[in-house]
């Protein structure tokens, strides 16, 4: 008998705390039995031997959800204060990273950007040195042999232009102002064509390379800039850098590192990094990369959800990105963000962590796997 009660305390509980679950659940589920489920608790209400057992019921589905919410605030990363931007003077040059051109002195730069938090190889061959405050004024600057910048890149509202080129600028209006993008690049005795997809442009001025990224779903205002010196750009001597352990980290942190610059700028929680499961996502990018295939589903037939759970990862919601054959993850991060689905992952509240796996095929193309999750 007292089993019975408590199987009724807990049918109960659970029908008192549909608020909690009835939205989400009501997206996948059709939720209309629950009419007559209503009907029966409204007939029994009143029933004077079941008042006590509905009350119980009420305080239990109080105190789960108390603790169900002080749950998830406890896995939750809170969002870092704001920090102001940097002021940015007028630049004879035709950009200016948080006031750093190609040309400057390592010390000099970080002067104004302060010191590096994390290094990542980069398809040049140089490491990204990257800066910025809980990824807020977000910028890579890349140094040559003797410290001198020879490339830098932000995709935050944190340059400036002799031209005038904002992060309000259009397409239409960038190449008014730089004329005709390239349509290729030469390497060697090879000519690559870019395949662009009009969501960047690549414009070849005095002794540097400068690529503008566009939002293709924001009007085609500028995203991010990225500008190498034409010294650096030859060292990558093909289109698709020669992978290594050194490269392949670097991509796999790089992702990382964009997708909390991009929450950043939309008031979100930052992600943490999970190892365990970039594990989990490097299998996949290999697996891809080794069997000549592109897909969410594997070719054992699982699913994202399938692999995490086999690599023993909890979690309550999770997504993946999939991305191949972008030069680096600067060109992945930014045609991610081009895609609806793939930016809702980016920019998805619910998740709290992320692991980014990255393989290469024997053409040196780059497969990213992006697993998000939250526990």
């Amino acid at each position: 008998m007292r089993k019975i009660f408590w199987w009724f305390v807990v049918l109960l509980a659970v029908f008192f705390a549909r608020p909690i679950w009835e939205e989400p659940v009501g997206k996948y589920v059709d939720l209309g039995f629950l009419d007559s489920v209503d009907r029966t608790v409204e007939s029994i209400a009143g029933n004077p031997e079941v008042t006590q057992v509905i009350d119980e019921a009420r305080d239990f589905t109080a105190r789960v959800g108390a603790q169900l919410q002080s749950f998830i605030v406890s896995q939750s990363v809170e969002v870092p204060e704001a920090v102001a931007k940097p002021e940015l003077v007028e630049t004879e040059s035709l950009f200016a990273v948080h006031n750093v051109t190609i040309g400057m002195a390592k010390e000099d730069a970080q002067e104004k950007v302060g010191l590096p938090l994390r290094l990542m190889r980069n398809e040049y061959g140089t490491d990204w040195h990257s800066y910025h405050q809980d990824f807020q004024n977000y910028v890579l600057l890349s140094y040559d042999k003797d410290g001198i910048v020879n490339g830098m890149f932000t995709n935050q509202d944190v340059f400036s232009s002799r031209e005038g080129i904002t992060i309000d600028s259009t397409k239409s209006e960038v190449r008014s102002i730089l004329g005709t993008p390239l349509k290729s690049l030469q390497k060697g005795n090879v000519q690559y064509i870019l395949d662009t997809r009009d969501e960047y442009d690549v414009f070849k001025t005095d002794d540097t390379y400068t690529t503008i990224f566009y939002d293709i779903h924001e009007e085609d205002t500028v995203t991010a800039v990225q500008v190498v010196h034409e010294k650096l750009e030859e060292m990558r001597p093909q289109i698709y850098a020669k992978p290594d352990e050194k490269l392949k980290e670097g991509y796999e942190y790089l992702l990382f590192e964009l997708t909390n610059s991009a929450r950043i700028q939309r008031g979100l929680p930052l992600l943490k990094w999970d190892s365990e499961t970039k594990i989990t996502a490097r299998k996949h990018s290999e697996d891809m990369a080794e069997n000549q295939y592109f897909s969410h589903t594997n070719l054992a037939g699982q699913s994202p959800f399938d692999r995490m759970k086999e690599d023993g990862i909890s979690f309550y919601v999770a997504g993946e990105n999939l991305a191949y054959g972008q030069y680096s993850s600067v060109f992945a991060h930014e045609g991610l963000m081009n895609s609806l689905g793939h930016r809702e992952n980016i920019v998805k509240p619910d998740f709290g962590f992320l692991g980014v796996g990255t393989a290469f095929n024997e053409e040196n193309q780059p497969y990213y796997t992006a697993n998000f999750f939250n526990r």
